[in-house]
């Protein structure tokens, strides 16, 4: 079985293909049962972002791999094949490896360094723990995707590379001040959602200085509970407020700032919404959108007293940011972590055989030591335990080097093919092979359930 990724994201696709491929939760959960579902796939995990649409999968055939990989995005993210294929990308084993660190340290955001992808790898491993779409090849991946990832960030400058989304997105619309907090200072604020990304958007307005934060949601409660963390002592110190989704148009057209990132199908905010809340009012309207698809109508670009910055804008930008020194590190650091995971992926390939050989080795002592003491019935107890002893001692010592070499061999590059030269050399019953691995795998899922 071999790591295969199938996807796409802002750097392969135009944000309108982004859009319309975007993945709900129950669709996600779906698309993962129905990808363990096809012949070729033993694993899967997906990873779905404003900005990205990745699919994880441990595969037997690669060809019938990346055809039935694909085929599947389209018919859940309801893009046809044919249209969806040019913008897929493929990385396969090693290279895929390399493509899911990289991600994980921030280098593949549309801000470079951003740590929020941390968390939505976390998520995307523990969908796949629920469902138990991943085995071990997965949880292996993603854990150590999450420790390179945090590697990056304490021993690197990546940080100073880029910042999040949210932090990103403020600083376009208050492009022209000196900073956020000077743009901010006195606005009124309306956070349209109260998922993780808004909630970091309503902390970080809150942070910058505005002097209300108004918090929308279908869920009141939860938006309740949000507007208690900002306000609570200890807490940023803002005044905080939670209103019905059905309030929104009340509060636009109070508002002076609006950051809206929902999981909704359509738009929330239309045109002629913002020109409704906009209409006889003098001071300017900021508007992000950052939910994918897009919470608001991108006619509202050419909207005047109007600022919108969306992910289409935000793509636009962020290729113009520069690059931080610290990003070759990063990149070092990835390069490494690489050859760490497959060497230990490839050691631990071999294990399954090592330890059928050893089982069968233990048999025929067993074996061995019975047929002895059938011919030699007048054995006392210690005589009989002596010999079973120094049996065993000559088996291992004989055992010994050649499993400690082949795991080693097994764990440089072009290693994989020692186990199967293993069980040719001693004949060992695949199926024996297999229920070793099968036992390996229930405790690797036993402990890593919950784990993430």
């Amino acid at each position: 079985m071999s790591l295969l990724v199938v996807g796409l994201s802002h750097r392969s696709a135009p944000v309108s293909v982004l859009e319309r491929a975007s993945l709900d939760s129950d669709t996600q959960n779906k698309l993962l049962q129905d990808v363990l579902a096809a012949e070729p796939a033993a694993e899967a995990a997906v990873l779905a972002t404003c900005n990205r649409i990745e699919l994880y999968a441990d595969v037997d055939k690669f060809h019938a791999g990346v055809a039935e990989l694909s085929t599947l995005l389209a018919q859940h993210s309801g893009v046809c094949l044919e249209e969806l294929t040019p913008f897929l990308y493929v990385h396969y084993e090693d290279r895929a490896v390399h493509h899911l660190f990289s991600v994980a340290c921030g280098l593949d955001s549309m801000v470079v360094g951003e740590g929020q992808i941390l968390g939505q790898i976390k998520d995307s491993l523990a969908r796949a723990q629920e469902l138990h779409t991943a085995g071990r090849l997965l949880n292996d991946l993603f854990q150590q995707a999450l420790r390179v990832g945090k590697r990056a960030h304490s021993e690197t400058g990546i940080d100073r590379a880029g910042q999040s989304l949210v932090t990103f997105g403020l600083e376009q619309l208050a492009a022209g001040h000196a900073d956020v907090a000077a743009w901010a200072k006195g606005k009124r604020a309306l956070v349209i959602g109260a998922g993780s990304m808004s909630s970091l958007a309503a902390a970080t307005l809150a942070r910058a200085g505005v002097d209300e934060v108004v918090i929308a949601n279908r869920t009141v409660e939860r938006a309740e509970r949000l507007a208690q963390i900002l306000t609570e002592p200890g807490g940023t110190g803002v005044t905080a407020r939670a209103v019905a989704m059905t309030e929104t148009g009340a509060e636009l057209a109070r508002a002076d700032v609006v950051v809206s990132c929902t999981g909704a199908t359509g738009l929330v905010l239309t045109a002629a919404a913002v020109e409704a809340a906009t209409a006889g009012r003098t001071a300017p309207l900021a508007l992000l959108d950052l939910a994918m698809p897009r919470d608001i109508d991108a006619a509202v670009h050419r909207m005047v007293n109007v600022r919108l910055v969306d992910i289409e804008s935000l793509a636009e930008a962020s290729a113009d940011a520069p690059m931080a020194a610290d990003v070759g590190k990063v990149r070092t650091i990835v390069t490494d972590e690489v050859a760490v995971f497959g060497a230990a992926q490839r050691a631990a390939h071999i294990t399954p055989t090592v330890v059928a050989l050893r089982a069968m080795a233990a048999g025929v002592v067993a074996s061995e030591v019975a047929r002895l003491e059938g011919r030699l019935p007048g054995l006392d107890e210690k005589q009989r335990a002596e010999i079973t002893q120094t049996v065993r001692r000559v088996v291992d010592k004989l055992l010994h080097a050649p499993t400690v070499r082949v795991k080693q061999l097994a764990g440089e590059p072009g290693g994989a093919g020692y186990a199967d030269a293993l069980r040719t050399l001693f004949d060992l019953d695949p199926e024996t092979v297999a229920a070793v691995s099968r036992a390996d795998l229930d405790n690797a899922d036993v402990k890593n359930r919950g784990r993430v």
